[in-house]
């Protein structure tokens, strides 16, 4: 049983969930025919999507993809299903973002000078960051589209970090 520490809100104790096996395997083969199908869809090849899934071996990914297309038993590890939620979460941020797909995808495969990018692609952030760089491209676009205007800097919505605000102990 591995045990996910939520975040706390405002004035209460933070909120312990258990994810037992049981529901891991509940998730696993659905979250992965989704996964699988989005990556089709974006035209990612095999091993980005490895890469994107967290580098496991050429054999374990293909038998994977075996056992979630013929809705075998299969439990994934956490990591992996970390990951495959962040995939999802970047997937329906675009849909919500950008009306029309293909947007979507430009916006997801072309470099950017955004902060978080640092001229890469979204996506190049993603299969390169590992689970952060997953993560970071979700929050981007999240907190894009909870109005935040593309980051620190003029006009947005957050004060920017300065130097003196780091401090190393």
């Amino acid at each position: 049983m591995i045990i996910l520490q939520l975040p706390e809100q405002a004035g209460s104790e933070p909120v312990q969930q258990e994810i037992d096996a049981e529901a891991r395997r509940r998730v696993s083969g659905p979250g992965l025919r989704t996964f699988l199908a989005i990556t089709d869809r974006y035209g990612i090849p095999t091993r980005d999507r490895i890469a994107l899934l967290g580098e496991p071996s050429n054999s374990t990914y293909h038998e994977w993809v075996k056992k979630a297309r013929a809705a075998a038993p299969l439990s994934l590890p956490l990591d992996t299903l970390t990951r495959i939620s962040g995939v999802l979460g970047v997937h329906k941020a675009l849909g919500v973002l950008f009306p029309i797909e293909a947007e979507g995808l430009t916006w997801l495969k072309g470099p950017h000078r955004g902060e978080a990018f640092g001229g890469q692609a979204p996506l190049e952030v993603m299969i390169g960051g590992g689970l952060d760089g997953i993560l970071t491209v979700r929050r981007y676009l999240d907190g894009w589209r909870g109005g935040l205007r593309g980051g620190p800097g003029e006009g947005a919505d957050i004060e920017p970090v300065r130097p003196t605000d780091l401090v190393f102990t």
